[in-house]
């Protein structure tokens, strides 16, 4: 039910998920859902060359086409996956700081700093699993992402604490309320904005961050 965001990768201060490693860091949330977005046969021929470096004859044998096709499979896919990553990165530093300014603005309703912060058209993505509440698709623009989170702070959203990590590459938080940890959120920075915010709200995919016990700041 609703969006689907892949189960969050964190890396913090004494804390590194295993399995995982350096790769994580180098697949973004935006890579993910390009992945998702191909056709099977595409994601398939990508996967098997480019990641698992088999030739295309073994390729065309495996998904019952041509090496041609296959071929021409594996390159639309790569098309599509270069348009999910950003031209021109933000220093992780000024990224940290630009995703804390959107908690800061969000945790108080302040419309205006979270208009600072967002992109004209920044994108929220939000999967709750149909387990807990969560926006069932997509919201897009900067004033009604603003809206969201000024209604959510008038309803009492502020965390208890939420702390500063690395999510599938990204900044983000995860955040703490009274009854543990509830959401991940992650952010895709670039030119000095925030282009997409990802939160995972589905308990399911929470599980390893509790059993790690990631402790937040109050």
């Amino acid at each position: 039910m609703g969006q689907w965001l892949p189960e969050p990768v964190v890396h913090a201060a004494g804390f590194t998920e295993t399995p995982g490693g350096d790769l994580a860091q180098d697949i973004s949330y935006a890579l993910m859902l390009a992945l998702e977005r191909l056709s099977p046969l595409e994601r398939a021929a990508f996967l098997l060359h480019d990641v698992f470096g088999l030739p295309f004859p073994e390729i065309a044998e495996t998904l019952q086409r041509s090496t041609a096709t296959c071929r021409q499979l594996a390159a639309r896919a790569r098309a599509n996956l270069r348009t999910a990553r950003p031209r021109f990165a933000v220093a992780s530093a000024e990224s940290e700081r630009i995703a804390a300014m959107f908690m800061q603005a969000a945790q108080s309703g302040d419309v205006t700093g979270l208009r600072r912060v967002l992109a004209a058209d920044a994108v929220l993505h939000s999967d709750g699993g149909g387990k807990v509440r969560a926006v069932l698709r997509p919201i897009v623009g900067v004033e009604r992402i603003a809206r969201l989170f000024a209604g959510l702070a008038h309803k009492g959203w502020p965390p208890r604490s939420f702390v500063a990590v690395r999510i599938n590459g990204l900044p983000g938080f995860v955040v703490h309320t009274p009854t543990g940890i509830t959401d991940t959120y992650a952010f895709e920075v670039r030119e000095q904005s925030i282009r997409a915010v990802y939160v995972v709200r589905n308990p399911d995919k929470l599980r390893h961050l509790r059993a790690a016990g990631i402790a937040g700041n109050n």
